[in-house]
């Protein structure tokens, strides 16, 4: 068998992980199936990651940092907050949601584990700390670099947008309909950026031209 890096290990078994969690969900995914999956031994799987918990939070990174790269995708962050908003979730929302709905569902499904499984509970909080740690950033440094402020803290925003988002997510997830869900996330957006309410910051008298 030819050598393969951990690294290049790792990202192998967490991507089989990905398949097998949004096919037949968290609850019925064994190390089994994910090593029959990645195409590996069930012992290499073990030696990468001893336990189901330790494998579900690397998905759980290798998810978040691909939402990040969605979001940012094609952005040009200096065009301020509102640009930021619509054309980030939205394009997440086409890339992510409507063509990948096992990915979505597998990770409302994370949470609930995390909350229902003993030993598990640290996972759902780390999730959603990271979701609105992400959130949160991508407007703040929307705003620096266009020059903005808004009327909430970006902590704020950060929360209120993925509990917006998340709810309309899981609308679509329970029943799908394209143009409904599209319709709604304008709107949600809408409020959004009502919300934010960015406004050009004021340039200090005297300052350097």
């Amino acid at each position: 068998m030819a050598y393969v890096k951990a690294a290049e290990r790792e990202q192998q078994i967490v991507g089989a992980a990905v398949n097998v969690l949004s096919e037949v969900g968290v609850p019925a995914t064994t190390l089994r199936a994910v090593a029959a999956e990645a195409g590996i031994s069930l012992g290499t799987l073990h030696y990468v990651f001893p336990s189901k918990d330790l494998l579900l939070q690397s998905v759980l990174t290798t998810v978040i940092d691909e939402i990040a790269a969605t979001l940012r995708a094609g952005l040009e962050l200096d065009k301020g907050v509102e640009h930021a908003l619509r054309a980030g979730v939205l394009n997440f929302w086409n890339r992510l949601v409507e063509s990948r709905l096992g990915l979505q569902i597998m990770q409302y499904e994370l949470a609930t584990y995390s909350l229902r499984a003993e030993g598990a509970g640290g996972l759902a909080h780390l999730q959603y700390e990271r979701y609105t740690t992400l959130v949160t950033r991508f407007c703040e440094q929307a705003a620096q670099a266009a020059g903005e402020r808004c009327a909430v803290g970006f902590d704020v925003l950060g929360r209120i947008s993925l509990a917006v988002v998340d709810g309309l997510i899981l609308q679509h997830v329970a029943n799908p309909d394209s143009e409904r869900s599209h319709r709604d996330l304008n709107h949600a957006l809408d409020m959004l950026v009502m919300l934010a309410d960015p406004q050009p910051v004021a340039r200090v008298r005297g300052a350097a031209k």
